[in-house]
C-alpha cells in the first residue's frame, strides 16, 4: 500500500530535520561516503592485483613455486575484496535529491522495500 500525501509531507520533513541536525549521518545514509569508500577498496584492490601479478610472475621467472603460489593468492584475494567492493558500491544509490519523488532520496530508499513488498503480493 503506497504511502499517503501526508506520510509523504511527514516523511519529507523529517529528512529535511535529519540533514539540518546532522549533516554527515544524512550524507552516510545516502550513501556517498560508502560509496566512495568501496571506490578506494576497489581502486587498492586493483594495485595489490598487479602486485601479486608481479609476484608471480617473478616466482614463474625464477622457478621458485612457492612465491608463484603466494603471487597467485594475493592475486585471488585481491580480486575477490575488489569485486565485493564494486558490487557494493553499484548498490548504493547517488545523493541527488531532496524531494520524496526525485531518485537517490533517503525516502526513495527507505519506501522501496515496502513498495516492493506491496508490487509482490498484488
Amino acid at each position: 500500500m503506497p504511502l499517503s500525501e501526508e506520510e509523504l509531507r511527514a516523511l519529507e520533513q523529517m529528512e529535511r530535520a535529519l540533514v539540518q541536525e546532522d549533516p554527515k549521518l544524512a550524507s552516510t545514509l545516502r550513501g556517498t561516503n560508502l560509496r566512495r569508500a568501496a571506490q578506494r577498496r576497489a581502486i587498492l584492490a586493483g594495485v595489490c592485483f598487479v602486485a601479486g601479478l608481479g609476484v608471480l610472475m617473478a616466482g614463474a621467472i625464477g622457478r621458485i613455486t612457492l612465491v608463484g603460489v603466494l603471487g597467485f593468492v594475493i592475486m585471488l584475494a585481491s580480486a575477490t575484496i575488489g569485486l565485493a567492493a564494486l558490487r557494493g558500491s553499484s548498490t548504493t544509490h547517488s545523493p541527488v535529491a531532496h524531494g520524496p519523488h526525485q531518485p537517490g532520496s533517503m525516502l526513495d530508499r527507505f519506501g522501496s522495500p515496502w513498495r516492493r513488498r506491496h508490487e509482490d503480493e498484488a
